[in-house]
């Protein structure tokens, strides 16, 4: 492996002594969202009052990625702890109309699946994109509860996917909804929070807010051309303050889930963790990076992430570790004392540690590629060192002195740009041997 990974719990070893009180988790994940889009990292036309409170109440990282550069790769990375190119989901799954048969194949390993095996009970409320059939949906992953969107994106009125067909599920049976999605999956992690607010559980709040459609809330509308994506130059596009607009009600929907465990004195003993799954659109604000989803440039995968745990995370800090969306996996796994076997082969760490002050600051080397549409682009983060290959295009940057990638190194600093592609070439070359040992290539699992 290239990548630091935990020891892990070999499955023959007793589980681990867990804490008097197990944790709960509530994990929350936005859909291309502005790194600068809300107050804890620099938005001033956006108000989100309850993100700021958990900013104040947690910590925030001020270098956080995205395992990938657009929804399904990022996801993946999630439920699995491991770069998702090893199960060949490196770009977005279409849609049922579009013949669609891939999708993540359970492994028995994944994160809800060794949470209920502790004894959890766990839920996914909000976008899915790993899969349409029973077999690749929630379910078959190990969430005990479902409610939600398959789709990568669908109106947020009428809730149909980019062919104009219903997508909205409990577990795998079509349902239908009145409401604005953002409040609805806030409405739903609520139900859950307190149906199962006397035994331990883990929830998966994934906000399709705000990827487009641009459909501000309170004004109900159907998408245009079902929701695809409008350039700029559409005079229908959507604008800014729609945008900040969609911001504003997923900040209600976080506040509104924070005041329910406060309610229910659940607030002392449950994790919550807010990320986002890649950079934002051309709405988005994600200075002061550069570039955007799509791209492995900072602007397309260093997202905004807080972690808040009252008595075991530092309130009103951040941290300067870097961390990927996998070791948000690695993390939930070890604070809720959960035994991971040997087949699981994480490569996240559990980033606890360093945020009690109980580890230093641990080096990372991370990798990214994406092929879309034709181009194909790579990076590598080791330490200050950034290497992104675009296209046929290399760039060497030092992020501590330039976060906004504006002074290529390359020419004063060949031997990094060496050094970490051969590093690159040979990541490339084990994840890619470990999906064809899968049989699948861009996320289409291959008949035997």
């Amino acid at each position: 492996m290239l990548t630091a990974v935990p020891p892990a719990v070999p499955a023959q070893s007793p589980p681990p002594a867990a804490p008097a009180v197990r944790p709960n988790v509530v994990l929350i994940i936005t859909d291309d969202l502005g790194f600068a889009d809300i107050g804890p990292y620099g938005a001033t036309d956006v108000r989100t009052p309850h993100l700021d409170r958990l900013a104040r109440e947690g910590t925030r990282f001020t270098q956080f990625y995205a395992n990938g550069v657009l929804c399904t790769p990022t996801r993946a990375g999630l439920i699995t702890g491991r770069y998702q190119q090893r199960y060949g989901l490196e770009v977005p799954l279409g849609g049922p109309a579009s013949g669609e048969r891939g999708g993540l194949v359970p492994t028995g390993t994944s994160l809800p699946q060794l949470l209920r095996a502790n004894g959890y009970t766990t839920a996914l409320v909000g976008k899915w994109h790993l899969g349409y059939a029973p077999t690749m949906s929630p379910g078959a992953h190990g969430f005990d509860w479902f409610w939600g969107l398959k789709s990568g994106y669908h109106d947020y009125y009428q809730h149909t996917d980019g062919a104009g067909l219903p997508d909205l599920y409990e577990n795998d049976t079509p349902i239908r909804a009145e409401g604005y999605s953002t409040d609805l999956i806030a409405q739903q992690a609520v139900a859950f929070v307190e149906r199962e607010r006397h035994r331990p559980f883990f929830i998966d709040v994934a906000f399709n807010a705000p990827h487009w459609p641009f459909q501000p809330p309170d004004h109900p509308s159907v998408a245009r051309a079902n929701g695809r994506l409008l350039s700029p130059s559409d005079s229908a596009a959507g604008t800014r303050a729609d945008y900040v607009s969609m911001v504003e009600r997923l900040d209600s929907g976080v506040g509104t889930i924070l005041r329910a465990l406060d309610r229910l004195a659940l607030r002392e003993r449950t994790i919550v963790i807010f990320t986002n799954d890649n950079g934002g659109e051309w709405l988005s604000n994600n200075g002061p990076f550069f570039n955007r989803k799509y791209t492995v440039w900072e602007g397309g995968i260093r997202v905004p992430t807080i972690v808040r745990w009252p008595g075991r995370v530092p309130a009103n800090a951040r941290t300067a570790q870097v961390g990927i969306t996998m070791d948000l996996t690695a993390s939930v796994l070890a604070a809720t004392a959960t035994p991971v076997p040997d087949s699981a082969r994480l490569e996240g760490i559990d980033l606890f540690p360093v945020l009690r002050g109980a580890r230093p600051i641990v080096p990372r080397t991370l990798f990214w590629r994406s092929t879309f549409e034709g181009r194909t682009q790579r990076a590598v983060r080791d330490g200050r060192w950034k290497y992104v290959r675009d296209a046929n295009h290399d760039f060497v940057f030092d992020l501590s002195t330039d976060t906004g990638e504006r002074r290529d190194l390359t020419r004063t600093h060949p031997e990094i740009a060496r050094r970490l592609r051969q590093r690159l070439l040979a990541w490339e070359q084990e994840v890619d041997t470990e999906a064809h040992s899968r049989r699948v290539t861009h996320g289409d699992p291959k008949e035997p």
